[in-house]
């Protein structure tokens, strides 16, 4: 199978436990989320096991690992909005990574990040960006969210954390000169490789949710309702 093959099917059973999971919610989406994060904290350490500064490296795999998962388990903790945040998140992520990945190779260009990252261009980056705002947008008028401005800044400025990821994570092997952070999934190398982007935004979507959150109201109320 080719290379974009190899992608298309990894990703699509990748998308299918995380939806499903998310679906289910509460014990079944932490254990399953727990254990995301668990294998996120081990190619983290396997990458920087043995180099220059590895407590200082290691400490902070472990929190990178944490923030992944509580982000996401804050955004699902309310049951009756929690699961659309959780899918306006996938949404966004998900179709930045896709458009992002044809308008590069479609359109090329200027390098986005030559140093850091080699074949990411601008126009992958706007295609990306444009693509994840759409998706997002769309998702919450198909459920029957009322779509405001604030809602299109929310979801730029996700797209934007979901492109910053990226290119941490792409900064972060070539430091320690390693092409994937694993090989457990074909065609995407690790589950770092594959949560790049997402874990940067679902930081960013926790943090947004409870920072507006009030009376007690949860994250993803506060991410949501504008």
């Amino acid at each position: 199978m080719s290379e974009l093959g190899l992608r298309v099917v990894s990703a699509l059973i990748l998308a299918a436990a995380a939806l499903g999971s998310a679906y289910w919610g509460g014990t079944v989406f932490a254990l399953v989320w727990g254990v995301l994060a668990l294998l996120v904290l081990q190619e983290w350490l396997s990458v920087v096991r043995g180099k220059p500064g590895f407590a200082l490296w290691g400490g902070a795999g472990v929190l990178y690992a944490v923030a992944l998962y509580y982000a996401v388990l804050m955004l699902r903790a309310d049951g009756e909005r929690g699961l659309l945040a959780i899918l306006f998140l996938f949404a966004i992520v998900w179709f930045t990574d896709i458009c992002a990945y044809f308008a590069g190779r479609a359109i090329g260009g200027p390098k986005l990040a030559p140093r850091i990252s080699p074949k990411k261009t601008w126009s992958g980056m706007l295609g990306g960006v444009t693509g994840g705002v759409g998706a997002g947008l769309a998702l919450l008028a198909a459920a029957g969210q009322g779509v405001r401005p604030a809602h299109a800044l929310v979801a730029l400025a996700l797209a934007l954390a979901a492109v910053a990821g990226d290119l941490f994570e792409s900064a972060f092997k070539r430091r320690f000169r390693v092409k994937d952070s694993g090989r457990l999934i074909p065609g995407h190398g690790g589950f770092m490789d594959r949560l790049d982007g997402f874990v940067a935004a679902a930081i960013l979507a926790a943090a947004i949710g409870l920072a507006r959150a009030e009376d007690g109201a949860s994250a993803a109320r506060g991410l949501l309702d504008w």
